[in-house]
């Protein structure tokens, strides 16, 4: 299974259009070699770099920036700006997309997809805690795109 994204390139800088500094869009996003036994996809977008102080204000390890589960397992592209499947409930107060808005230096996110047996049983804001419980199990095939962003200071 393969994520690519035609805005940048794997392990590349992540435009600012999809930054808290451009137009906070959630990126371009194309799908493929999904296994043919697969039911529904998973996307998880998280920023493991963030750094302590956010850590130690918000309690936790890592900012979940995009849930989307029970996409249609058909589905190539998830198109700039637009969601697919059920949205669940990031880091943010809003079931869309936030994207990067790194406060220090430059962070890696990684879109993770996740190709599974099942539709997951769950309601729109389900958080990735709820979503990686419910995944357990039922994972046939991962894959991830990161991408890295500093803002401009």
């Amino acid at each position: 299974m393969k994520l690519t994204s035609p805005a940048f390139e794997n392990n590349g800088k992540i435009p600012s259009k999809y930054t808290c500094d451009g137009a906070g869009i959630s990126p371009p996003l194309k799908i493929s070699d999904v296994p043919a036994n697969a039911k529904a996809l998973v996307l998880i977008m998280e920023d493991p770099d963030i750094p302590a102080f956010v850590k130690e204000k918000f309690k936790i390890e890592m900012w979940d920036h995009w849930i989307l589960f029970n996409i249609p397992v058909g589905t190539k592209d998830i198109q700039e700006g637009k969601s697919v499947g059920t949205q669940g409930k990031g880091t943010y107060p809003h079931l869309n997309y936030g994207g990067p808005c790194p406060p220090d230096k430059e962070h890696r996110y990684f879109f993770k997809l996740y190709a599974l047996d099942a539709k997951l049983d769950l309601p729109e804001g389900a958080t990735k805690a709820q979503v990686e419980k419910a995944m357990q199990g039922h994972i046939l095939a991962k894959t991830e795109l990161i991408g890295r962003y500093e803002r401009i200071r």
